[in-house]
């Protein structure tokens, strides 16, 4: 994998948005972790609509929980944790190979307790109107990965 970047969702709701991030991972070489539990099954529909025809060549990794998910982890791997609570945003942060991008569920976000252990680790995604309360997952999920294949020389 020309970055070995991995893309993390936390307890991912929304099918479509799991599927368009696959095929983001498949098209970046980038290897997906989902963090159970989900709300859908991987078969599911939407999902398939949204790239699952890509999923038998994706690397996905499975997990039963954050805590197995946090253990797996090598030692000093590099992490970025994204929130909007982050006191700096992703063009401020440097990334390096075998970095992990995570990403907390549609609708919550990251557990703060999760942001709160990993202060320094943790980037937002700049929002330039208080009127928006967040970004889609796949969406933030490709800028992020973009972001990060531009610092390491793409």
């Amino acid at each position: 994998m020309p970055y070995d970047l991995n893309v993390v969702l936390v307890e991912p709701e929304i099918p479509q948005n799991t599927g368009s991030v696959g095929r983001l991972c498949l098209a970046t070489g980038a290897t997906l972790h989902l963090v159970e539990p989900m709300a859908f099954e991987i078969t599911h529909s939407r999902l398939k609509r949204a790239g699952l025809d890509y999923w038998e060549h994706l690397h996905v990794v499975m997990h039963k929980s954050l805590d197995e998910f946090l253990r797996s982890l090598p030692p000093d791997a590099p992490k970025v944790f994204f929130t909007k609570k982050a006191g700096h945003t992703l063009f401020e942060h440097e990334f390096k190979r075998g970095t992990y991008l995570i990403f907390g569920k549609e609708t919550m976000g990251l557990p703060d307790s999760m942001v709160n252990a990993y202060p320094t680790d943790c980037a937002r995604i700049p929002m330039y109107d208080a009127r928006v309360r967040s970004l889609n997952l796949a969406n933030s999920v490709s800028i992020a990965v973009y972001e990060a294949i531009r610092q390491l020389g793409a």
